[in-house]
């Protein structure tokens, strides 16, 4: 028969009280130093590594991942869609930027190739835009106005504007501003600050897209005066691009009657040259209003077809995809580029799915560019004027908000009112920073309610806890109000007993100590803020 041993244990520990045990068991913030975020931050393993190739890097997760059969047919034709309007966009906007037309064309390549390596968005079409030609625009005639390149020409006696160097100081300046609204964007993505875009409210933008608008359409008089544009677009623009080429070029229009036409449009593409750096400190405000505003345009933009189609739009990602587009396009003599909505309803309603059809739209202006742009030299630079007047009609319509914001939300609207003024009174850069100062003034503290938010469940164990530190921020708050209505918000807890009492436990006790303060605790399946 087996003989059973005995085992003797011995336990030495510290005899631990109810109030050590509570002590112990309290939550509280752990502080971590700087040189342990350092440390954390460069700790190099082989996983870690490929999920910061892969966040840096959007298209190696899905690009093998593509669906040919399924989205290839879609993308294709959603990309030549986009190429198309891309054409007379990129050159009518360049003409706001105030730099030759086929820097337009540039634009709409090397930076749309650029945000398909990085971006996370599949269905917004980057590339030029209005309100960003025109911040441009306002750089480069301030820094190389029209009076810094006069000459005299003895045959007429008469000052001319000698056109080749005063747009080559205007590419150059175009260039440097954009080259360094890119720097600010990738600094900003790098620093996780995608929240920026959060002091950005949507009348504001609203209320800031639409004066720029007024800008815009200002700055086109000189070359549309009495003429009334026609109110065409998507494809039809090309049409009639090619049709107003023709007839200029067989009636000789800019010789015999001095229309002003795009000019030369040389085959191939810009070799890199590094923006001037003497610039820099000439635009850096500049530069970081275009940050901004080109940013908060496209992630707007993004998360709305996100939601719609149920995927994720990385913000600081989408700042970093921006700052590489625009930094790059910069060393490429580009301007700076952000998200069209119209190019966007097009890619979206004529079936592109991925980034994909944003690389195919790249290909038709390289084709264009590359081959048939020296086709378009004499085409007047009115029929581009009239494209900008026609695609900004989305943007005029925007007045529309006014007197639904009336019925709605009346700071809102005095939000709106006063970007619009303010913008439209400064220029673009002014009325922004005076628009986000007005916003955050509009912004206060409602008198009488605080917010008191517990961010574990209520039960039994943490309801003495809770009470003491709602207790205290009630006091806290008293002071200086004479009623506070403290709202509480937990997560659901399966002991719905146990969590009621603690409710009405809390309820008693607060109000016994305070008969001014009325607190309602609450049950919600979601984050209150």
């Amino acid at each position: 028969m087996t003989e059973r041993r005995s085992v003797g244990y011995s336990v030495h520990r510290e005899v631990l009280d109810e109030g050590a045990v509570e002590e112990m068991a309290e939550k509280s913030e752990v502080k971590v130093t700087l040189s342990v975020k350092v440390k954390e931050s460069l700790r190099c393993s082989g996983p870690r590594m490929k999920s910061l190739i892969l966040g840096f890097l959007p298209i190696l997760s899905w690009l093998p991942r593509y669906p040919v059969r399924d989205n290839a047919v879609g993308d294709l034709v959603s990309g030549i869609s986009v190429g198309i309007m891309q054409l007379p966009q990129g050159m009518a906007y360049a003409l706001l930027a105030a730099v030759p037309p086929v820097y337009g064309l540039y634009s709409s390549f090397y930076p749309v190739l650029v945000y398909f390596l990085f971006g996370t968005s599949k269905h917004i079409s980057v590339g030029t835009y209005a309100v960003m030609s025109v911040m441009i625009g306002g750089v480069t005639e301030r820094l190389a106005p029209d009076a810094d390149f006069l000459s005299w020409d003895n045959v007429s006696n008469t000052s001319v504007v000698d056109l080749l160097s005063r747009d080559a100081e205007r590419v150059r300046v175009a260039a440097a501003v954009t080259f360094m609204s890119g720097l600010f964007q990738i600094l900003l993505g790098l620093v996780h600050f995608g929240f920026v875009v959060t002091y950005l409210s949507e009348p504001l933008v609203r209320g800031y897209t639409t004066a720029a608008a007024i800008h815009v359409v200002v700055s086109q008089l000189k070359y549309t005066f009495g003429i009334s544009p026609a109110r065409f677009s998507g494809p039809f623009s090309l049409i009639y691009i090619v049709v107003a080429t023709l007839i200029s070029w067989q009636v000789n229009l800019e010789d015999k009657y001095g229309v002003d036409v795009v000019g030369l449009i040389p085959s191939g593409l810009q070799p890199p040259v590094l923006p001037t750096a003497s610039l820099f400190g000439q635009v850096i405000g500049d530069a970081f209003a275009l940050s901004v505003v080109g940013y908060g345009i496209a992630i707007s933009l993004g998360r709305i077809f996100a939601l719609k189609y149920g995927y994720k739009v990385d913000a600081n990602q989408e700042l970093i995809a921006l700052g590489l587009s625009n930094s790059v396009g910069g060393i490429f003599q580009c301007f700076a580029i952000s998200c069209s909505m119209s190019r966007t309803m097009v890619q979206e309603s004529t079936g592109g799915k991925t980034q994909v059809a944003g690389a195919l739209s790249a290909v038709v202006i390289l084709f264009i560019t590359l081959w048939i742009g020296t086709l378009f030299e004499d085409l007047p630079k009115a029929v581009l004027a009239a494209i900008i007047y026609v695609n900004l009609q989305g943007m005029m319509k925007q007045f529309k908000d006014i007197p639904a914001l009336w019925r709605t939300s009346r700071v809102d609207m005095c939000v709106w009112v006063a970007t619009f003024i303010l913008t439209v009174l400064f220029n673009p850069d002014l009325g922004l920073a005076a628009s986000i100062a007005f916003s955050l003034l509009t912004v206060k503290q409602v008198p009488g309610v605080v917010i008191f938010r517990s961010s574990a469940t209520l039960y039994f164990a943490n309801a003495e806890m809770y009470q003491d530190a709602l207790a205290e921020k009630v006091h806290t708050h008293t002071h200086t109000h004479t009623h506070t209505h403290t709202h509480t918000h937990t997560h659901t807890h399966k002991g719905r007993h146990t969590h009621s009492n603690a409710d009405r436990q809390t309820h008693t006790h607060t109000n016994a100590a305070i008969p001014t303060t009325h607190t309602d605790t609450h049950t919600h399946k979601h984050t209150i803020i």
